[in-house]
């Protein structure tokens, strides 16, 4: 039987694979595109598009609570059965229309994870094939617990398949998976207890907003326990035992289910990179400025699986899988890969979202700045909602006005923050957007006085 050969080769169908495949067979190369999965990838099936689903019920509870005795008079009953329903409208058709649209652009799909055999050839659903240039572009998935009875923790993917919530759940991480899902348990009624390995909750996050969302999830029940390694998972009759090790000491916490959010890696250990001379780091495939393999020229890699300095998150995903296509294309785009401030957010009640530098990373830039740091619970955007929680740090380039960085905590940080980043992107300095009219009394013309 013939080889079959094709221009590209991409391995992965969520944003950054199906953006270069299609981008080239629209351009006449002859295309194939592999998954594992269903096609479609994290983010539309099992990641940002259904946890958001989940998070507009916990936002209605959350402001129905807090308006209690101001216009609220009875809590809204809700049914998670129907939640997860409303929530397969939006993912259950996404594999089919994929693959509908892939076909339809003339390129060849296999659902099987390649492997490499050399460096331009792969080993597909028992069949050997050839490319001129291959991308990878499989993402991150759910790191796993190497731990006894580690097998015996759910993972994200499950959680967004539950048919029915537990009355009790630990959660291991309190990174921004842990902390989400620890939110929407909690405000449908599960008791949450979040273990960690480190001191405190969001480690990359601002430490000031990262610690008012810890006093924020902890009126709300969430409990914690840090400093504490999971050595051990254990079934009992009706509960499950985590065994942690605390400063040298043994705890023990009991729940109705594990969820595991302790991390998500490179998912790259399926496709034999060594034999395809790909070098690759923990945080993915090395790749130069081009997003081009370092060691095999003839691959690329875009999306949460380059190690590049792209934030694993769906905009990026995209705006690399441009940049890869411009080179294998040789498009009048740029080639090289220059990234933007890169703004990130936790979908908690309230939002923590940031974008730009730290104070930390300023003072080692040497910039000579200053900081806005203010909690402020009595302005009228957070009133009018009866929220305790509103807080924000700006860090300001004193010679230029420019905004170095901001880090929000409030209902709307997730919409705000991007106000920042048009602000960082398109230099805008203080005395500019303090001089500009917002609407009022809107959340957005509350960063005036943040300046």
């Amino acid at each position: 039987m013939a080889i079959e050969h094709f221009d590209v080769f991409v391995i992965g169908t969520g944003t950054a694979g199906k953006g270069v495949a299609t981008q080239c067979a629209e351009n006449g190369l002859k295309v194939a595109i592999a998954d594992n999965r269903e096609f479609g990838g994290t983010c539309a099936t099992r990641g940002c598009d259904p946890k958001k689903v989940l998070l507009g019920l916990t936002e209605i509870l959350e402001r129905a609570e807090k308006m209690q005795g101001h216009g609220i008079t009875k809590m809204p009953e809700f049914s998670w059965k129907e939640l997860m329903k409303f929530k397969k409208s939006f993912t259950d058709a996404v594999p089919f229309t994929t693959e509908r649209k892939l076909k339809e652009l003339g390129i060849t799909l296999y659902h099987q994870s390649p492997k490499f055999i050399e460096e331009s050839t792969l080993s597909v659903e028992g069949k050997t094939v050839t490319a001129d240039k291959i991308v990878i572009a499989t993402g991150n998935k759910p790191l796993e617990l190497k731990i006894p009875g580690g097998e015996l923790a759910i993972n994200s993917d499950d959680f967004l398949e539950l048919e029915e919530l537990p009355e009790s759940m630990i959660i291991i991480g309190a990174g921004y998976v842990g902390m989400e899902f620890a939110h929407i348990a909690a405000r449908c009624g599960v008791a949450v207890t979040v273990v960690d390995m480190e001191s405190r909750i969001l480690q990359p996050f601002d430490e000031d907003m990262a610690n008012y969302l810890q006093e924020a999830s902890e009126e709300m029940g969430i409990k914690f326990l840090f400093d504490s390694a999971v050595e051990s998972i254990e079934k009992l009759q009706k509960n499950y035992r985590v065994t942690a090790k605390r400063k040298g000491k043994k705890l023990e916490v009991k729940a109705r289910m594990v969820l595991n959010a302790a991390g998500r890696v490179a998912s790259i250990d399926e496709l034999d990179l060594e034999k395809g001379n790909v070098k690759f780091s923990k945080k993915g495939i090395v790749v130069n400025e081009h997003l081009q393999s370092v060691s095999n020229k003839n691959v690329y890699a875009c999306g949460d699986v380059s190690d590049s300095e792209a934030l694993p998150l769906t905009p990026l995903s995209s705006q690399e899988a441009r940049i890869v296509a411009a080179n294998l294309l040789d498009l009048d785009f740029n080639k090289i890969a220059h990234y933007p401030p890169q703004p990130s957010v936790v979908f908690t009640i309230p939002n923590l979202a940031s974008v730009g530098m730290d104070e930390k990373e300023a003072q080692e830039k040497g910039y000579d700045y200053k900081v806005n740091h203010k909690r402020v619970p009595d302005w009228f955007n957070a009133k009018r909602i009866n929220s305790d929680y509103y807080a924000f740090k700006t860090i300001i380039d004193k010679k230029t006005g420019l905004v170095l960085g901001a880090h929000l905590f409030c209902a709307e940080a997730s919409e705000m923050i991007n106000l920042f980043v048009m602000a960082m992107c398109g230099k805008l300095d203080c005395e500019t957007l303090k001089g500009m009219i917002f609407t009022y009394p809107s959340w957005a013309s509350d960063i005036k006085s943040m300046l």
